[in-house]
């Protein structure tokens, strides 16, 4: 048996529609639902999740070196370089529950009164501006020809939407946060002439509108299509489920 995949999952993880538990909907579940119901049904209703992907260990490794260095600026309540070179109104903040709300499955929370959901997401980096505006940062990396300026691809809509939810939670636990968010966008240089056991990157700092009016009903629908008894039609547009359904056509 794969040690990678393994399903379905024990059932005391998958929402069960007659306990009330306070189940985690996370900022990447919400997404799923928002990709594919039928996917999202079968991971967290049934237990049966999508093959995982491969771990991105270089991007964590980029991840974790960018809060080393932002916390150095924190501690000194000081602007980072990459914030004064774009004039940017804003210092890396400290925060009492900021190791807390970067950590995956804690981050920031919040229960649903409607739902009794728990929603959660954790979050790369909090910022604050002049009018005591929280700021949410998220990093990202890659390697790509060109200068990376804008999150102009419609797969980036993944993107906005976990600022969005980041925002939103804040807001939810009382926090007063400012609709532009900012993207640390690191692009390795593919060009240079040797390797020399160093990997070089370009970075970026990407401003973002966020707005997070879809995320209660988003909320509410994805507690409702795992309400339901029913397992959702298959979306033409799910790689997915398109796969699923080809073969079982060739099983038939």
């Amino acid at each position: 048996m794969s040690q990678y995949y393994k399903v379905p999952r024990q059932a005391n993880w998958n929402f069960n529609p007659d306990q009330k538990n306070n189940w985690k909907l996370s900022r990447s579940k919400l997404d799923l639902f928002l990709q594919c119901p039928r996917c999202f049904y079968l991971d967290n209703r049934l237990g049966i999740k999508r093959p995982p992907g491969f771990p991105f260990n270089l991007n964590s490794a980029v991840d974790h070196l960018l809060k080393k260095e932002f916390d150095i600026h924190r501690a000194k309540n000081k602007k980072h370089p990459l914030i004064e070179k774009y004039g940017v109104d804003a210092v890396p903040v400290s925060h009492e529950k900021l190791d807390e709300w970067r950590e995956n499955f804690k981050g920031v929370r919040y229960e649903h009164p409607k739902t009794g959901l728990t929603i959660m997401g954790a979050i790369d980096d909090l910022w604050i501006n002049s009018n005591n505006e929280y700021i949410v940062v998220d990093y990202k990396s890659t390697s790509k020809d060109g200068k990376i300026e804008a999150l102009d691809q419609d797969w980036q809509i993944g993107y906005k939407r976990q600022m969005e939810v980041y925002q939103w939670l804040l807001r939810q636990n009382g926090y007063k946060v400012s609709n532009t968010g900012y993207f640390v966008y690191c692009n390795g240089i593919k060009d240079k002439k040797a390797f020399d056991a160093k990997l070089e990157f370009d970075i970026t700092l990407i401003a973002y509108e966020g707005n997070d009016n879809w995320v209660e009903k988003g909320i509410i629908d994805a507690h409702q299509c795992l309400l339901s008894e029913n397992i959702p039609e298959s979306d033409s547009e799910c790689d997915y489920c398109r796969y699923f359904d080809v073969r079982g056509n060739v099983f038939k």
